[in-house]
């Protein structure tokens, strides 16, 4: 059996016996709307991966590369509904609070939210700033550095130290 038709058999089974766990992941991330639609998404993906199956080496984990295939289509949707800003930073302190708490399979209440807003808000202001333009503005690193004038690196540096402070102080409040 040649690497396109495994891949493509792989993604066609996962997609028909795990359909309604696609949906609800989705339907967990975001709120629908007219543009935003889990089967819509989902849709999308599937037609993505099933084009290019014979692009890729063996799909060994199948579920992990379609889920990471979900997750980014709906990033990438969120930015580019910038003006639903309020939409859009839920949806990235979810996404802050799952790389914080390691926990992609939970929704986070509302009161982890509102803790984690305040820490944010707390953090000296370089580390506050790139925080808010890459995990909820969407910008990327070098974006931020032509505007900026500092190195991507030092951006990666300091949003990953920011990371840890938001993790220590949260942690020491016991939200779980």
């Amino acid at each position: 059996m040649t690497l396109e038709s495994e891949n493509s058999k792989k993604l066609k089974n996962f997609f028909n016996d795990e359909y309604s766990s696609l949906k609800a992941y989705v339907n967990s991330r975001i709120k629908a709307t007219a543009s935003r639609d889990a089967e819509d998404i989902i849709q999308d993906v599937a037609l993505k991966l099933f084009t290019g199956a014979d692009r890729y080496s063996p799909i060994n984990n199948v579920a992990g590369f379609v889920y990471n295939s979900i997750k980014n289509r709906i990033i990438d949707i969120m930015r580019s509904n910038r003006p639903q800003k309020q939409n859009s930073n839920d949806f990235k302190l979810q996404e802050l609070a799952e790389v914080l708490y390691e926990n992609t399979e939970d929704v986070y209440p509302e009161a982890i939210k509102k803790e984690l807003k305040q820490a944010i808000l707390s953090l000296k202001p370089s580390y506050r700033d790139i925080i808010i333009a890459i995990d909820f503005e969407g910008y990327t690193y070098k974006e931020v550095s032509s505007e900026t004038g500092i190195p991507e690196g030092t951006l990666m540096s300091q949003r990953h130290r920011a990371i840890a402070i938001l993790y220590k102080k949260l942690e020491t409040k016991h939200i779980n």
